[in-house]
């Protein structure tokens, strides 16, 4: 309807209003940061305070975008978890770093990292160390330089040294 027309008396009040209301703002902006990359409720939540909406406004938003299952804190501490381990070779304490960060439940975080055991933890950081280091490391310096390598990325100590360890019986056999 043209601007400056008169909204008819059968149609609801505010059907023509060219201002979103504060919900349909806040909805559209979880869709835009949704359509990114897969958020925490958490994040959202954050992300739509700093936009200044209304706490009631924001609540409502993420419920929406919830019940219609774009947003899931489950899938995304799953994809998050399998993601960092995958593509990054993030350890279980950088992940479950991350998942704090992102502000999610810590039973969800538990149980997303569960499956993670001392084996797997092991193979992934020996498979990072492959990428890094064609050929195991031989002089002490280099020893040193993997196993920070492997700390930084949330391996606890005796993994990254037992990584190592593997590293080098991988190559040797």
């Amino acid at each position: 309807m043209p601007q400056g027309e008169a909204v008819p008396a059968s149609e609801p009040a505010g059907v023509y209003n060219d201002e979103p209301d504060a919900l349909t703002d806040a909805l559209a902006r979880c869709y835009s940061h949704l359509a990114r990359r897969e958020h925490s409720a958490a994040e959202l939540r954050e992300r739509l305070g700093r936009a200044r909406f209304e706490e009631e406004t924001t609540e409502q938003a993420i419920a929406i975008v919830i019940e219609q299952g774009y947003l899931s804190d489950e899938r995304y501490a799953r994809l998050l978890a399998e993601d960092r381990r995958n593509i990054d070779g993030w350890g279980v304490a950088r992940i479950r770093d991350r998942m704090q960060r992102a502000g999610l439940d810590p039973g969800l975080i538990e149980s997303t990292l569960a499956p993670f055991d001392e084996a797997s933890e092991c193979r992934a950081a020996v498979e990072l160390l492959r990428r890094r280091f064609s050929t195991p490391p031989d002089i002490a310096r280099d020893r040193q330089r993997a196993f920070a390598l492997l700390v930084r990325h949330g391996f606890e100590y005796e993994v990254a040294y037992d990584a190592i360890r593997g590293h080098e019986a991988d190559a040797a056999a």
